[in-house]
Protein backbone atom coordinates (compact mmCIF):
# COMPACT_ATOMS: atom_id res chain seq x y z
CA UNK A 1 0.00 0.00 0.00
CA UNK A 2 1.18 3.63 -0.80
CA UNK A 3 0.76 6.47 1.55
CA UNK A 4 -2.16 7.90 0.14
CA UNK A 5 -3.46 4.58 0.48
CA UNK A 6 -3.21 4.15 3.78
CA UNK A 7 -6.09 3.72 6.40
CA UNK A 8 -5.90 6.32 9.10
CA UNK A 9 -8.86 6.05 11.14
CA UNK A 10 -7.68 4.99 13.88
CA UNK A 11 -6.13 8.48 14.33
CA UNK A 12 -9.22 9.85 14.54
CA UNK A 13 -9.69 8.35 17.85
CA UNK A 14 -6.33 10.17 19.53
CA UNK A 15 -7.69 13.73 17.69
CA UNK A 16 -11.26 13.65 16.27
CA UNK A 17 -10.79 17.16 15.46
CA UNK A 18 -7.33 17.29 13.32
CA UNK A 19 -7.29 15.51 10.05
CA UNK A 20 -5.91 12.02 10.85
CA UNK A 21 -3.37 12.51 8.28
CA UNK A 22 -1.97 15.83 9.70
CA UNK A 23 -0.36 13.84 12.78
CA UNK A 24 0.83 11.83 10.68
CA UNK A 25 2.65 13.94 8.56
CA UNK A 26 3.49 16.15 10.96
CA UNK A 27 5.78 13.13 13.18
CA UNK A 28 7.16 11.85 10.01
CA UNK A 29 8.29 15.28 9.31
CA UNK A 30 9.63 15.75 12.05
CA UNK A 31 11.81 12.67 12.53
CA UNK A 32 13.21 13.23 8.99
CA UNK A 33 14.05 16.78 9.91
CA UNK A 34 15.67 15.76 13.16
CA UNK A 35 17.49 13.11 11.44
CA UNK A 36 16.60 10.98 14.40
CA UNK A 37 17.13 7.06 12.54
CA UNK A 38 20.95 8.45 11.56
CA UNK A 39 21.28 9.68 15.34
CA UNK A 40 19.95 6.04 16.57
CA UNK A 41 22.31 4.66 14.26
CA UNK A 42 25.15 6.23 16.32
CA UNK A 43 24.94 5.80 19.40
CA UNK A 44 25.33 2.61 21.28
CA UNK A 45 28.51 0.62 22.60
CA UNK A 46 27.24 -2.71 23.03
CA UNK A 47 25.85 -4.63 19.65
CA UNK A 48 22.01 -5.80 19.58
CA UNK A 49 21.77 -7.63 15.74
CA UNK A 50 19.49 -7.60 13.67
CA UNK A 51 19.00 -8.12 9.78
CA UNK A 52 15.56 -7.72 8.19
CA UNK A 53 14.09 -10.56 7.29
CA UNK A 54 14.04 -9.62 3.70
CA UNK A 55 11.15 -9.39 1.47
CA UNK A 56 10.77 -10.05 -2.26
CA UNK A 57 10.21 -7.08 -4.27
CA UNK A 58 8.75 -8.01 -7.28
CA UNK A 59 5.46 -8.36 -4.82
CA UNK A 60 3.58 -5.58 -3.12
CA UNK A 61 3.55 -5.55 0.63
CA UNK A 62 0.26 -6.34 2.59
CA UNK A 63 -1.16 -5.96 5.60
CA UNK A 64 0.00 -8.89 7.24
CA UNK A 65 3.97 -7.34 6.68
CA UNK A 66 2.49 -4.17 8.57
CA UNK A 67 1.90 -6.79 11.81
CA UNK A 68 4.81 -8.22 10.98
CA UNK A 69 7.22 -5.26 10.88
CA UNK A 70 5.50 -3.68 14.17
CA UNK A 71 6.84 -6.40 15.79
CA UNK A 72 10.22 -6.11 14.68
CA UNK A 73 10.35 -2.35 15.07
CA UNK A 74 9.51 -2.63 19.08
CA UNK A 75 12.68 -4.45 19.63
CA UNK A 76 14.80 -2.81 17.49
CA UNK A 77 13.40 0.69 19.53
CA UNK A 78 13.79 -1.43 22.78
CA UNK A 79 16.96 -2.30 22.25
CA UNK A 80 17.91 0.83 21.10
CA UNK A 81 16.86 2.79 24.48
CA UNK A 82 18.43 0.40 26.50
CA UNK A 83 21.57 1.89 25.20
CA UNK A 84 22.42 -0.82 22.51
CA UNK A 85 23.82 -0.12 18.94
CA UNK A 86 20.87 -1.19 16.60
CA UNK A 87 22.16 -1.38 12.93
CA UNK A 88 18.77 -2.15 11.45
CA UNK A 89 20.31 -3.87 8.28
CA UNK A 90 17.47 -3.57 5.59
CA UNK A 91 18.08 -6.52 2.88
CA UNK A 92 16.24 -7.68 -0.53
CA UNK A 93 15.52 -11.37 -1.15
CA UNK A 94 15.64 -11.70 -4.72
CA UNK A 95 16.03 -15.35 -5.07
CA UNK A 96 13.74 -18.04 -5.41
CA UNK A 97 10.06 -19.25 -6.70
CA UNK A 98 7.99 -15.90 -6.31
CA UNK A 99 10.58 -14.22 -8.91
CA UNK A 100 10.56 -17.12 -11.12
CA UNK A 101 7.02 -17.91 -11.07
CA UNK A 102 6.22 -14.30 -11.52
CA UNK A 103 8.40 -14.42 -14.82
CA UNK A 104 6.85 -17.86 -15.76
CA UNK A 105 3.47 -16.00 -15.82
CA UNK A 106 4.87 -12.71 -17.78
CA UNK A 107 6.23 -14.96 -20.69
CA UNK A 108 3.22 -17.56 -20.66
CA UNK A 109 6.13 -20.40 -19.54
CA UNK A 110 5.73 -23.50 -16.91
CA UNK A 111 8.40 -25.29 -15.20
CA UNK A 112 11.96 -25.50 -15.49
CA UNK A 113 12.13 -27.69 -18.86
CA UNK A 114 10.16 -24.48 -20.35
CA UNK A 115 13.08 -22.25 -18.70
CA UNK A 116 16.03 -23.79 -20.27
CA UNK A 117 14.90 -23.88 -23.14
CA UNK A 118 14.42 -20.47 -22.94
CA UNK A 119 17.92 -20.07 -21.88
CA UNK A 120 19.06 -19.61 -17.96
CA UNK A 121 20.69 -16.07 -18.74
CA UNK A 122 17.94 -14.78 -20.33
CA UNK A 123 15.66 -15.92 -17.76
CA UNK A 124 17.85 -14.80 -15.16
CA UNK A 125 18.05 -11.26 -16.71
CA UNK A 126 14.14 -10.90 -16.63
CA UNK A 127 13.98 -12.19 -13.12
CA UNK A 128 17.07 -9.38 -12.05
CA UNK A 129 14.51 -6.73 -13.68
CA UNK A 130 11.18 -7.77 -11.89
CA UNK A 131 12.90 -8.19 -8.12
CA UNK A 132 12.34 -4.43 -8.19
CA UNK A 133 9.40 -3.87 -9.82
CA UNK A 134 7.53 -2.78 -6.33
CA UNK A 135 10.90 -1.65 -4.44
CA UNK A 136 9.32 2.12 -3.85
CA UNK A 137 6.13 0.82 -2.47
CA UNK A 138 8.34 -1.59 0.08
CA UNK A 139 10.55 2.16 1.52
CA UNK A 140 6.76 3.89 1.16
CA UNK A 141 5.43 1.68 3.56
CA UNK A 142 8.35 1.37 6.12
CA UNK A 143 8.34 5.43 6.26
CA UNK A 144 4.62 5.17 6.38
CA UNK A 145 4.35 2.89 9.34
CA UNK A 146 7.61 4.58 11.45
CA UNK A 147 9.23 1.39 10.49
CA UNK A 148 12.99 2.48 10.62
CA UNK A 149 15.32 0.52 8.46
CA UNK A 150 19.14 1.24 7.14
CA UNK A 151 18.76 1.66 3.18
CA UNK A 152 22.02 2.56 2.73
CA UNK A 153 23.70 -0.78 2.24
CA UNK A 154 21.14 -3.43 2.74
CA UNK A 155 22.12 -6.84 2.10
CA UNK A 156 20.88 -8.24 -1.55
CA UNK A 157 20.76 -12.22 -2.47
CA UNK A 158 22.00 -12.24 -5.45
CA UNK A 159 25.13 -10.23 -5.04
CA UNK A 160 28.09 -11.93 -5.55
CA UNK A 161 28.98 -10.52 -1.57
CA UNK A 162 25.96 -12.73 -0.14
CA UNK A 163 26.35 -15.60 -2.81
CA UNK A 164 29.65 -15.87 -1.44
CA UNK A 165 28.62 -15.74 2.33
CA UNK A 166 26.47 -18.71 2.10
CA UNK A 167 29.37 -20.48 0.47
CA UNK A 168 31.57 -19.75 3.06
CA UNK A 169 28.86 -20.71 5.65
CA UNK A 170 28.35 -24.25 3.68
CA UNK A 171 32.07 -24.71 3.21
CA UNK A 172 32.67 -24.33 7.12
CA UNK A 173 29.58 -26.84 7.67
CA UNK A 174 31.56 -29.26 5.54
CA UNK A 175 34.85 -29.06 6.55
CA UNK A 176 33.34 -29.79 10.47
CA UNK A 177 31.98 -32.77 9.13
CA UNK A 178 28.01 -31.67 9.74
CA UNK A 179 27.04 -31.45 5.78
CA UNK A 180 26.33 -34.53 5.17
CA UNK A 181 24.18 -36.46 2.22
CA UNK A 182 20.77 -38.47 2.61
CA UNK A 183 17.28 -38.62 1.95
CA UNK A 184 14.53 -37.25 3.82
CA UNK A 185 10.73 -37.60 3.38
CA UNK A 186 9.48 -34.00 2.26
CA UNK A 187 6.49 -32.62 0.61
CA UNK A 188 7.69 -31.67 -2.56
CA UNK A 189 5.98 -30.04 -6.07
CA UNK A 190 6.39 -32.40 -9.28
CA UNK A 191 5.79 -29.04 -11.28
CA UNK A 192 8.30 -26.48 -9.66
CA UNK A 193 10.58 -29.18 -8.72
CA UNK A 194 10.90 -28.41 -5.49
CA UNK A 195 10.74 -29.34 -1.65
CA UNK A 196 8.39 -27.03 0.75
CA UNK A 197 8.01 -26.04 4.33
CA UNK A 198 5.59 -26.90 6.42
CA UNK A 199 4.23 -23.39 6.49
CA UNK A 200 4.16 -23.25 2.87
CA UNK A 201 1.98 -26.58 2.74
CA UNK A 202 -0.01 -25.35 5.41
CA UNK A 203 -1.29 -22.86 2.76
CA UNK A 204 -2.17 -25.40 -0.06
CA UNK A 205 -4.95 -27.28 1.14
CA UNK A 206 -7.74 -28.69 -1.24
CA UNK A 207 -10.77 -30.87 -0.61
CA UNK A 208 -10.45 -33.51 -3.60
CA UNK A 209 -11.45 -36.55 -4.73
CA UNK A 210 -9.02 -39.38 -4.56
CA UNK A 211 -8.93 -43.64 -5.16
CA UNK A 212 -10.07 -45.71 -2.35
CA UNK A 213 -8.59 -48.89 -2.97
CA UNK A 214 -8.94 -52.68 -0.95
CA UNK A 215 -6.49 -55.55 -1.86
CA UNK A 216 -6.07 -59.03 -0.89
CA UNK A 217 -2.87 -60.03 -0.66
CA UNK A 218 -1.76 -63.19 -0.62
CA UNK A 219 -0.36 -64.54 2.98
CA UNK A 220 2.32 -67.53 3.06
CA UNK A 221 4.59 -68.86 5.83
CA UNK A 222 8.41 -67.86 6.19
CA UNK A 223 9.69 -70.51 3.38
CA UNK A 224 6.98 -69.43 0.89
CA UNK A 225 4.11 -71.85 1.45
CA UNK A 226 0.29 -70.25 0.62
CA UNK A 227 -1.44 -70.30 4.17
CA UNK A 228 -4.95 -70.13 2.64
CA UNK A 229 -5.35 -66.56 3.94
CA UNK A 230 -5.22 -63.49 2.39
CA UNK A 231 -4.22 -60.05 4.22
CA UNK A 232 -6.77 -56.90 3.12
CA UNK A 233 -4.88 -53.90 3.18
CA UNK A 234 -6.13 -49.98 1.92
CA UNK A 235 -4.54 -47.43 0.19
CA UNK A 236 -5.44 -43.73 -1.28
CA UNK A 237 -2.61 -43.59 -3.12
CA UNK A 238 -2.20 -47.05 -5.69
CA UNK A 239 0.53 -45.48 -7.33
CA UNK A 240 2.81 -46.19 -4.21
CA UNK A 241 2.01 -50.05 -5.04
CA UNK A 242 4.57 -49.81 -7.42
CA UNK A 243 7.32 -49.49 -4.70
CA UNK A 244 5.83 -51.55 -1.74
CA UNK A 245 8.04 -53.90 0.43
CA UNK A 246 6.13 -54.29 3.56
CA UNK A 247 3.15 -54.29 5.38
CA UNK A 248 3.31 -52.73 8.57
CA UNK A 249 0.50 -54.13 11.93
CA UNK A 250 0.09 -52.82 15.24
CA UNK A 251 1.92 -55.21 18.07
CA UNK A 252 -1.20 -55.70 19.94
CA UNK A 253 -3.95 -54.66 18.20
CA UNK A 254 -6.18 -57.94 17.78
CA UNK A 255 -6.98 -59.08 14.07
CA UNK A 256 -9.41 -61.64 13.06
CA UNK A 257 -9.22 -64.39 10.11
CA UNK A 258 -12.47 -64.66 8.18
CA UNK A 259 -13.96 -67.01 5.67
CA UNK A 260 -17.49 -66.02 3.73
CA UNK A 261 -20.09 -68.29 4.88
CA UNK A 262 -21.18 -71.13 2.36
CA UNK A 263 -17.76 -70.37 0.40
CA UNK A 264 -14.77 -72.20 -0.02
CA UNK A 265 -12.27 -69.43 -0.45
CA UNK A 266 -9.00 -68.31 0.95
CA UNK A 267 -10.13 -65.99 4.45
CA UNK A 268 -9.64 -62.58 4.66
CA UNK A 269 -7.39 -60.91 8.16
CA UNK A 270 -8.20 -57.32 9.14
CA UNK A 271 -7.85 -55.16 12.52
CA UNK A 272 -11.24 -56.46 14.37
CA UNK A 273 -11.98 -52.83 14.95
CA UNK A 274 -12.55 -52.37 11.38
CA UNK A 275 -14.73 -55.22 10.16
CA UNK A 276 -17.47 -53.06 10.42
CA UNK A 277 -16.68 -50.32 8.37
CA UNK A 278 -15.13 -52.74 5.51
CA UNK A 279 -17.46 -55.49 5.21
CA UNK A 280 -20.59 -53.70 6.46
CA UNK A 281 -22.72 -53.86 9.68
CA UNK A 282 -24.40 -57.04 8.89
CA UNK A 283 -21.25 -58.63 8.37
CA UNK A 284 -22.04 -61.14 10.95
CA UNK A 285 -24.74 -62.50 8.16
CA UNK A 286 -22.18 -63.45 5.89
CA UNK A 287 -19.01 -64.20 7.46
CA UNK A 288 -17.42 -66.53 9.58
CA UNK A 289 -14.66 -65.65 12.24
CA UNK A 290 -12.19 -68.67 11.71
CA UNK A 291 -9.20 -67.52 14.57
CA UNK A 292 -8.23 -64.34 15.73
CA UNK A 293 -4.51 -62.89 15.54
CA UNK A 294 -2.26 -60.27 16.66
CA UNK A 295 0.05 -58.25 15.20
CA UNK A 296 3.36 -59.83 16.54
CA UNK A 297 1.85 -63.30 15.70
CA UNK A 298 1.13 -62.05 12.08
CA UNK A 299 4.65 -60.83 11.79
CA UNK A 300 5.89 -64.12 11.59
CA UNK A 301 4.12 -64.48 7.97
CA UNK A 302 4.94 -62.98 4.73
CA UNK A 303 3.09 -61.76 1.57
CA UNK A 304 2.64 -61.65 -2.10
CA UNK A 305 3.37 -58.14 -3.19
CA UNK A 306 0.86 -56.63 -5.18
CA UNK A 307 2.61 -55.73 -8.07
CA UNK A 308 6.17 -57.06 -9.14
CA UNK A 309 7.13 -54.83 -11.62
CA UNK A 310 10.71 -53.32 -9.93
CA UNK A 311 13.77 -55.93 -8.52
CA UNK A 312 14.88 -55.69 -4.77
CA UNK A 313 17.86 -54.56 -4.58
CA UNK A 314 20.32 -57.26 -2.93
CA UNK A 315 20.02 -57.86 0.67
CA UNK A 316 17.52 -55.60 1.68
CA UNK A 317 14.15 -57.37 3.05
CA UNK A 318 10.68 -57.22 1.72
CA UNK A 319 6.98 -59.08 1.39
CA UNK A 320 7.51 -59.03 5.06
CA UNK A 321 5.21 -57.97 7.77
CA UNK A 322 6.95 -55.52 10.38
CA UNK A 323 4.82 -54.14 13.62
CA UNK A 324 4.54 -50.49 14.41
CA UNK A 325 3.11 -48.51 16.77
CA UNK A 326 2.02 -45.91 13.94
CA UNK A 327 -0.85 -48.08 13.07
CA UNK A 328 -4.53 -47.54 14.19
CA UNK A 329 -7.70 -48.75 13.78
CA UNK A 330 -9.14 -45.21 12.95
CA UNK A 331 -9.78 -45.53 9.37
CA UNK A 332 -8.22 -48.49 6.73
CA UNK A 333 -8.17 -52.13 7.53
CA UNK A 334 -5.16 -51.41 10.30
CA UNK A 335 -2.64 -52.96 7.90
CA UNK A 336 -0.42 -50.55 6.38
CA UNK A 337 1.18 -50.69 3.09
CA UNK A 338 4.85 -49.77 3.33
CA UNK A 339 6.44 -47.65 0.70
CA UNK A 340 9.80 -46.35 2.76
CA UNK A 341 10.36 -43.70 -0.68
CA UNK A 342 6.86 -42.19 0.15
CA UNK A 343 5.99 -41.53 3.68
CA UNK A 344 8.13 -40.52 6.69
CA UNK A 345 6.82 -43.48 8.74
CA UNK A 346 7.38 -45.71 6.00
CA UNK A 347 10.90 -44.39 5.45
CA UNK A 348 11.55 -44.17 9.59
CA UNK A 349 9.98 -48.02 9.43
CA UNK A 350 11.98 -49.33 6.87
CA UNK A 351 15.69 -47.82 8.34
CA UNK A 352 14.66 -49.57 11.53
CA UNK A 353 13.75 -52.76 9.90
CA UNK A 354 16.22 -52.95 7.02
CA UNK A 355 13.44 -53.04 4.35
CA UNK A 356 14.53 -52.63 0.61
CA UNK A 357 13.81 -48.81 -1.01
CA UNK A 358 12.14 -49.08 -4.48
CA UNK A 359 12.47 -44.99 -5.61
CA UNK A 360 10.71 -45.32 -9.44
CA UNK A 361 9.82 -41.93 -9.36
CA UNK A 362 11.64 -38.83 -10.93
CA UNK A 363 11.96 -34.66 -10.57
CA UNK A 364 8.68 -34.32 -12.27
CA UNK A 365 6.94 -37.01 -10.80
CA UNK A 366 6.93 -39.43 -13.52
CA UNK A 367 7.57 -43.24 -13.61
CA UNK A 368 10.41 -44.42 -15.83
CA UNK A 369 9.49 -45.16 -19.90
CA UNK A 370 10.55 -48.67 -19.16
CA UNK A 371 8.04 -49.53 -16.39
CA UNK A 372 5.11 -51.70 -17.86
CA UNK A 373 1.85 -50.70 -18.14
CA UNK A 374 2.47 -47.06 -16.57
CA UNK A 375 6.12 -46.19 -17.93
CA UNK A 376 6.51 -42.26 -18.73
CA UNK A 377 3.11 -41.61 -16.44
CA UNK A 378 2.76 -38.94 -14.34
CA UNK A 379 2.11 -40.92 -10.55
CA UNK A 380 -1.46 -39.32 -9.98
CA UNK A 381 -2.70 -39.96 -13.64
CA UNK A 382 -1.14 -43.40 -13.37
CA UNK A 383 -3.85 -44.57 -10.41
CA UNK A 384 -6.43 -45.81 -12.93
CA UNK A 385 -4.18 -47.97 -15.11
CA UNK A 386 -2.77 -49.03 -11.86
CA UNK A 387 -6.10 -49.73 -10.28
CA UNK A 388 -6.81 -52.12 -13.54
CA UNK A 389 -3.74 -54.19 -13.21
CA UNK A 390 -4.54 -55.26 -9.71
CA UNK A 391 -7.96 -56.62 -10.61
CA UNK A 392 -6.43 -58.40 -13.45
CA UNK A 393 -3.98 -59.76 -11.20
CA UNK A 394 -6.45 -61.14 -8.73
CA UNK A 395 -5.52 -59.13 -5.88
CA UNK A 396 -8.41 -56.17 -6.32
CA UNK A 397 -10.71 -56.47 -2.79
CA UNK A 398 -13.24 -53.15 -4.15
CA UNK A 399 -12.38 -50.07 -5.62
CA UNK A 400 -13.88 -46.40 -5.00
CA UNK A 401 -13.32 -42.47 -4.14
CA UNK A 402 -13.21 -40.87 -1.08
CA UNK A 403 -13.29 -37.11 -0.59
CA UNK A 404 -10.33 -35.81 1.71
CA UNK A 405 -8.45 -32.50 1.95
CA UNK A 406 -4.74 -32.61 0.24
CA UNK A 407 -1.77 -30.67 0.42
CA UNK A 408 -1.13 -28.88 -2.98
CA UNK A 409 1.44 -26.16 -4.27
CA UNK A 410 0.59 -22.82 -3.17
CA UNK A 411 2.63 -21.66 -5.66
CA UNK A 412 0.94 -23.27 -8.71
CA UNK A 413 -2.40 -25.79 -7.32
CA UNK A 414 -0.04 -29.20 -8.07
CA UNK A 415 -1.16 -31.96 -5.69
CA UNK A 416 2.38 -32.62 -3.32
CA UNK A 417 4.06 -36.03 -3.60
CA UNK A 418 5.26 -36.98 0.12
CA UNK A 419 8.53 -37.67 -1.48
CA UNK A 420 12.36 -38.92 -0.33
CA UNK A 421 14.73 -36.25 -2.08
CA UNK A 422 18.74 -37.44 -1.88
CA UNK A 423 20.02 -34.20 -0.92
CA UNK A 424 22.54 -32.19 1.80
CA UNK A 425 21.36 -32.16 5.39
CA UNK A 426 22.62 -30.16 8.40
CA UNK A 427 23.74 -32.71 11.23
CA UNK A 428 22.36 -31.82 14.18
CA UNK A 429 21.61 -33.61 17.45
Amino acid sequence: MTASEAPTKQYALLAPDLAADTLETEMLARWEAEDLVARTLARGDEEFVFFEGPPTANGRPGIHHVFARTIKDLFCRHRAMKGYHVGRKAGWDTHGLPVEIEIEKQLGISGKRDIEALGVEAFNKLSRESVWKYKGEWEQLSARIGYWLDYSDPYITYSNDYVESVWWALATLFKSKLLVRGHKILPYCPRCETTLSSHEVAQGYQDVEDPSVYLTLELTSPEGIPTGARILVWTTTPWTLVSNVALAVHPTLPYVELRRRGRNEATVILAEARVRAVLGEDYADRWDVVRTWTGAELSKLRYRRPLDWLPYPAGAKHEVIVVEDFVSADDGTGVVHMAPAFGADDYQAGKRHGLAFLQPVNGRGEFPASLPVVGGMHVKKADPAITIALEERGVLWKAGTLVHSYPHCWRCGTPLLYYARASWFVSTT
